[in-house]
């Protein structure tokens, strides 16, 4: 049990500094890319701004220790008694289901993601205990990648650990899944859109969301849904489209300067 516990601590700890690293390295360069968002020369904006982000980080950390429990019982059981489905031989199963593996993973998350956040939305009393957390940042920056209430940081912290129970997934599929959850987690809060614009006009952003996409929905809150995907947005008509006020600060932010 003591195993166990330090386990859990362990991973928490490793959540809380992926979480800082990775977050933190992305408002860096937001800050030299996008001094406009991240660094407002008005004193008043920028105090707001600090406030903002002092908050995402509180309730990231907390957030992140939440996520790290149910990570540190999967990765103790598999390492001590072999419990879950992950293996580290690639013999064990086809190389084809290296890349099924990891894509079923995110397919399934993407799409209880896409459920329980259109409920957050849809009860009020829902949204007020879980989710209007995670709402006040207005835009969102990177920090506020994991900002959640406890609530709805337990709706999902589950998911990816339980699922190592019962999918069979390599090592590597599965710190790619954590990897992609990462950095969509970050780059879909940014507050401007990090892929270029062809991309995100492109089959690309068609098919996979972006901050152009999540924007949108940190605007409209009754529409974009989704994680990684635009398919049960689009299925369920809740698909409304790219913002076109970061694909407007995206041409704008290319476009020289006048010296």
């Amino acid at each position: 049990m003591t195993a166990l516990i330090l386990s859990a601590l362990a991973m928490c700890l490793i959540v809380m500094a992926r979480y800082l690293a990775t977050s933190g390295l992305f408002a860096w360069s937001a800050r030299i890319m996008r001094p406009d968002i991240y660094a407002p020369t008005d004193p008043k904006k920028a105090a707001r701004l600090g406030r903002q982000i002092r908050r995402e980080i509180g309730w990231s950390l907390l957030a992140a220790a939440i996520y790290g429990v149910p990570a540190g019982i999967a990765a103790h059981l598999w390492v001590t008694q072999g419990l879950t489905r992950i293996y580290a031989d690639m013999s064990t199963m086809p190389f084809w289901w290296l890349p099924v593996s990891a894509l079923l993973y995110l397919g399934i998350h993407d799409a209880w993601f896409y459920w329980t956040h259109r409920a957050m939305h849809h009860w009020p009393w829902l949204f007020r205990k879980a989710h209007a957390v995670h709402h006040e940042s207005r835009p969102p920056t990177a920090w506020a990648a994991m900002a959640f209430h406890p609530w709805e940081s337990l709706s999902a912290a589950w998911l990816i650990p339980a699922l190592t129970f019962l999918i069979p997934i390599h090592v590597s599929a599965l710190v790619f899944v954590l990897l992609v959850m990462t950095f969509f987690g970050v780059t879909n809060h940014m507050g401007w859109e990090i892929f270029p614009k062809a991309w995100v006009n492109g089959w690309f952003g068609r098919h996979i969301i972006s901050a152009s996409h999540h924007h949108l929905h940190h605007t409209h809150y009754q529409s974009n849904f989704g994680l990684y995907f635009r398919f049960w947005d689009r299925l369920c008509g809740t698909d409304k489209g790219l913002s076109d006020e970061l694909m407007r600060s995206a041409s704008a932010a290319k476009e020289p300067q006048p010296q």
